[in-house]
């Protein structure tokens, strides 16, 4: 079973991007969220298939594009922690303030264990 967890942010952040196509064409809002979420899956297999952005954060974070879409995660934590989910054409310096305010990944963890959160398996 594969786990992964999505920071707390990244779940508006899906919610945001699904609404905003839903807007237009829900059928077309779901596909994009399930490919993000089979992107994601891929990701916990082989987590070290992004490529790094010193540009966009100084943390250990990797990035995988899905359609306009960037991935942010960190590729060394059990369960993989997603940061992100933010549209790629977005300014780098806006991507990377939004980066830089999302908590790391040990409060995450935290969190979890604080409130018996159990990661998404898939």
């Amino acid at each position: 079973m594969r786990e992964f967890v999505l920071h707390p942010e990244a779940y508006s952040d899906l919610d945001d991007l699904w609404e905003y196509i839903a807007f237009d064409n829900v059928g077309a809002a779901d596909r994009t969220r399930e490919e993000i979420y089979d992107a994601i899956d891929r990701i916990v297999t082989f987590p070290n298939q992004g490529h790094k952005r010193p540009d966009l954060s100084a943390k250990p974070l990797r990035f995988l594009a899905v359609r306009d879409y960037l991935i942010a995660y960190v590729p060394d934590e059990k369960p993989l922690v997603v940061i992100a989910v933010v549209h790629g054409r977005r300014n780098p310096q806006a991507i990377a303030a939004i980066l830089d305010k999302r908590q790391y990944v040990q409060e995450i963890l935290q969190y979890m264990f604080d409130f018996n959160v159990a990661p998404l398996a898939f």
